[in-house]
């Protein structure tokens, strides 16, 4: 399945995200011209928004309709996301991303860190603007579980913490909170209740969404695609991340040569044939089905917990659609 399945979901939604990118363009105008240039550059790549779609369609569920509170949330969490990707590719020196040059790929990493910054100054603004403390708050709370992921991500392969609950425990912080906020944002914007029992159902839905994109992208690592991706195969066990995959395996006492392998990931740094011999161990012994299965699981509980919360409707079906576009993405 390819991005097609995202487009009619885009479509349904097509003036509110025509508004959005307004917003987001008119909030990072500057008086420099250095920041616009680099601003207009960095939106023209801008990938296929599914987190502000995440909020506007949150908040369809619980008004219908979209409103000017709703697009500020949206731009929100959308530049807080952005000004994320723009630190992460200093941290890991990345010098593309979806086959594009970075920020600092193109000027330096203080430029970068300074309009990542920017952008995350621009996103307390936005939010700001909604008038709404939910919405203030659950970005200021995003903002910390972002770090924490990545935190429990550099711990995890510094120490070599190989288990199923430290992996979904980093994942549920640093992407997984990202979906949650933009259902909450959504469902806020649009004046849901703090005590609507819709609401939990929602963030079920979309912590099982986010859980799944994570292991969606964490799948793409094992496969030499990097045309479609934009990133290295073999990126994550490059930097020590042990993933669902591999690490599915390697938790199977019976799995055969696993003392070979483990001693392998303990090593401080790996070579190219090494993470190619890691990569295909996962692949022999059926890593990429594990990992596959449990999305599978996952977004059943997800499906089940919409579909029990929520009556029948174009929105709740656009959901779904969007959990299968996340389920079955090449990029």
């Amino acid at each position: 399945m390819t991005t097609s399945t995202l487009e009619p979901i885009a479509a349904a939604i097509a003036p509110e995200l025509r508004e959005l990118n307004n917003r987001i363009l008119t909030s990072l105008s500057s008086s420099n011209d250095m920041m616009n240039g680099i601003v207009r550059e960095y939106l023209r790549r801008k990938g296929k928004q599914i987190r502000p779609i995440v909020v506007i369609l949150s908040a369809r569920l619980f008004a219908g309709r979209s409103s000017h509170k709703v697009i500020s949330a949206a731009a929100s969490v959308e530049m807080l996301h952005n000004a994320s990707l723009i630190h992460d590719d200093v941290v890991d020196e990345s010098q593309l991303r979806r086959n594009e040059p970075t920020i600092n790929g193109i000027w330096d990493n203080h430029i970068a860190v300074l309009v990542g910054d920017f952008f995350t100054s621009t996103s307390l603004q936005l939010a700001a603007d909604t008038d709404d403390l939910r919405i203030i708050s659950t970005l200021a709370t995003l903002g910390r579980r972002l770090a924490m992921g990545e935190l429990d991500q550099i711990y995890n392969a510094r120490y070599r913490r190989l288990s199923e609950d430290a992996y979904f425990q980093t994942i549920d912080h640093k992407t997984a909170s990202l979906f949650v906020a933009c259902a909450d944002m959504g469902a806020y914007s649009a004046g849901a209740s703090n005590n609507d029992p819709r609401l939990e159902a929602l963030r079920l839905y979309a912590r099982n969404l986010g859980l799944c994109f994570q292991i969606t992208d964490d799948i793409f690592d094992y496969y030499s695609r990097e045309s479609e991706i934009g990133k290295p195969t073999g990126n994550d066990l490059r930097e020590g991340k042990v993933t669902l995959p591999l690490l599915s395996v390697l938790l199977r006492p019976e799995a055969p040569d696993r003392d070979k392998m483990l001693a392998l990931i303990a090593k401080d740094s790996l070579s190219t044939e090494e993470i190619s011999s890691l990569t295909a161990y996962a692949i022999a012994n059926g890593g990429i089905e594990y990992a596959q299965s449990k999305m599978q699981a996952l977004a059943a509980e997800a499906e089940a917990a919409l579909d029990a919360a929520f009556e029948p409707s174009e929105t709740r079906n656009a959901l779904h659609s969007l959990l299968t576009h996340v389920l079955h993405r090449s990029k």
